[in-house]
């Protein structure tokens, strides 16, 4: 068996908990003060007991003094324990309570005294400032002992000096009453530390509250872990006051939000400017997982208030999370635009197989033509109109995503874009998500139909997308371009009211806007506009486009049939929509 392990000495000194603490600090800080106030309390007192006696022997002696009887027996008579001015002294003495009453001669000899035996013997002290018409008050020791004294001048009826008075009151009465007054002050001084302790009890009861009944040390383990899992952790972290003002921002919160320690004391309107972020992260926006962009960043936001009236506020990134997201969906987008190829492909090599079958040679050489002529045509009716090589593969590959659900894409006489374009990906994202958006709308109903119209105008570029859909209410036109705001069913990576917001936030970072309104004929018409989009051409003749219309002449659009539209269905379609121009 293992040895017992010597048990833990307890260690003399503070307690640990801050409630303890507190409570002995604060005690022993309210019993200080008690007895700090009692010292400087009496010391006062102390001297003010001693003027107090010196005045009132001061008093008795000037009384004495004006006696007639005293100053002519001091003249007239000798000193005698029996003389008149020893009875005479006495009965003052008595009257007023003195310790002694001496009256002296110029030549020191008393004529009066307590004690008869000292009749006619000199003072113990020096009467020389009384004996030179001076009024004196001390505390002095005599053959009584210790006193508080005054002495004056005697005069006779001439107002000479002839001798003077000297009358004690006995400093143990003096020092009684400051004895006496100290039960009471020490019982008003223990009062105030009973409430002092009971006001430290309960506002240490309240930081007990506060501070969960933790020690010292446990705050200070505990401020130093917060430390290391704010600034570890990879979400960002927005603390708010009960009045909204920012009081705490990690690195990660700094990152994503882009501000820095002086956004810290601020209000979320004025550290982020007015937007959904600050309603988000204000709770002026309810809900859980919001979405938010700030910046070129998607971000999901979740707020929880605290108990003392603030909140604190979480981020997360999502672009890479919404990058893949789109990326699957264009990949998904693809896959459908392959597989109804390969469905078509499927129905023209059955078609081709019996023609030939049939022996019927060359309606097959003329059906294979017109397949492949319709190919041709569909990548030619883009590239004639659209230079840049990115656009002009997205446009052809959303041509067949439409053609598979059974929506015509246009591409308007009037586009025509060249290859100078700056930021060509950037214009993909917002061509992409246009399109995507109009395709959505339009899907399901009859004559669906989205048309396109890119042109540039100097170095400006102008995107205009309509749809035949139901179109978007005039009330909810800026509502679309809120950030997480939509009408559609979430994807399965995710959630959707990103795509509008990105849109607008490219075209206004540079420069430009943003906006919806009705097309002609119903339905919806996003006008995108992105000044400085081109570079500026070599050549100025290269700039020119060619001539427009004549005037009042409105030039049809071309259609971009996908791969599933045979040269009949293009016919049927212009067909169709010639009727729909009629009406």
């Amino acid at each position: 068996m293992s040895p017992t392990p010597p048990a833990r000495r307890r260690r003399l000194g503070l307690p640990r908990r801050v409630f303890s603490q507190v409570l002995l600090m604060q005690v022993a800080i309210a019993a200080g003060v008690a007895v700090l106030a009692t010292g400087l309390f009496l010391a006062p007192l102390s001297k003010q007991l001693d003027q107090e006696a010196m005045h009132r022997a001061l008093a008795i002696a000037e009384t004495t003094a004006q006696d007639p009887q005293i100053a002519e027996g001091v003249q007239n008579t000798p000193p005698t324990t029996n003389g008149p001015v020893q009875k005479e002294a006495e009965r003052i003495r008595h009257a007023t309570n003195a310790e002694y009453i001496v009256v002296m001669d110029r030549r020191w000899v008393r004529w009066s005294h307590p004690t008869p035996g000292q009749i006619g013997h000199r003072v113990s002290t020096d009467p020389s400032d009384a004996l030179a018409g001076k009024d004196v008050m001390e505390i002095d020791r005599g053959t009584l002992g210790r006193s508080a004294r005054g002495k004056v001048p005697l005069y006779d009826a001439d107002h000479r000096i002839i001798g003077a008075v000297s009358v004690g009151i006995a400093y143990d009465s003096v020092r009684a009453r400051l004895i006496s007054a100290i039960p009471g002050l020490f019982a008003y001084a223990g009062g105030a530390l009973a409430v002092g302790a009971l006001a430290a009890w309960l506002i240490s009861r309240r930081v007990q509250r506060q501070t969960r009944d933790l020690a010292f040390s446990d705050i200070s383990a505990l401020l130093d872990e917060r430390e290391a899992m704010l600034h570890g952790i990879r979400e960002g972290v927005v603390a708010l006051d009960r009045g909204g003002r920012i009081r705490l921002l990690n690195d990660e919160a700094r990152r994503l939000l882009g501000i820095g320690d002086e956004a810290v004391g601020k209000s979320l309107d004025e550290a982020l400017g007015e937007g959904r972020t600050a309603d988000v992260l204000a709770g002026r926006v309810t809900g859980t997982d919001l979405l938010t962009v700030r910046g070129q960043r998607v971000l999901v936001a979740n707020r929880m208030p605290t108990d003392d009236g603030g909140a604190v506020a979480t981020l997360r990134d999502r672009t890479e999370l919404e990058q893949l997201g789109r990326e699957l969906d264009s990949t998904r987008g693809l896959i459908d635009a392959l597989r109804a190829q390969d469905h078509e492909h499927a129905n023209r090599m059955h078609t081709l197989l019996g023609l030939l079958e049939l022996e019927m040679y060359d309606d097959a050489v003329e059906f294979v033509g017109e397949v492949v002529g319709d190919h041709r045509v569909t990548a030619e009716q883009v590239t004639e109109k659209i230079h840049d090589p990115l656009l002009a593969a997205l446009l052809v590959g959303k041509a067949t995503v439409a053609a598979e659900r059974g929506v015509a894409l246009w591409i308007s006489d009037r586009t025509l874009l060249p290859d100078r374009l700056i930021d060509p990906r950037g214009l993909v994202t917002v061509v992409g998500n246009l399109v995507d958006n109009a395709l959505d709308a339009v899907a399901g109903t009859p004559h669906a139909r989205v048309e396109v119209e890119l042109r540039a105008e100097g170095r400006t570029t102008v995107l205009r997308v309509r749809d035949t859909g139901p179109g978007i209410p005039e009330e909810r036109r800026e509502l679309v371009f809120t950030d997480g705001w939509t009408t559609k069913k979430p994807p399965a990576h995710g959630k959707r009211g990103i795509g509008l917001p990105l849109v607008r936030r490219l075209a206004e970072r540079q420069g430009g806007s943003a906006e919806v309104t009705e097309a002609d004929g119903g339905g919806a018409e996003f006008t995108v506009v992105l000044p400085e989009a081109l570079t500026e051409p070599e050549l100025a003749p290269e700039a020119v486009g060619p001539a427009t219309p004549d005037a009042g002449l409105v030039p049809e659009p071309h259609l971009v049939p996908g791969p599933s539209h045979s040269a009949e269905t293009t016919t049927a379609m212009d067909a169709t929509d010639a009727k729909e121009e009629s009406r």
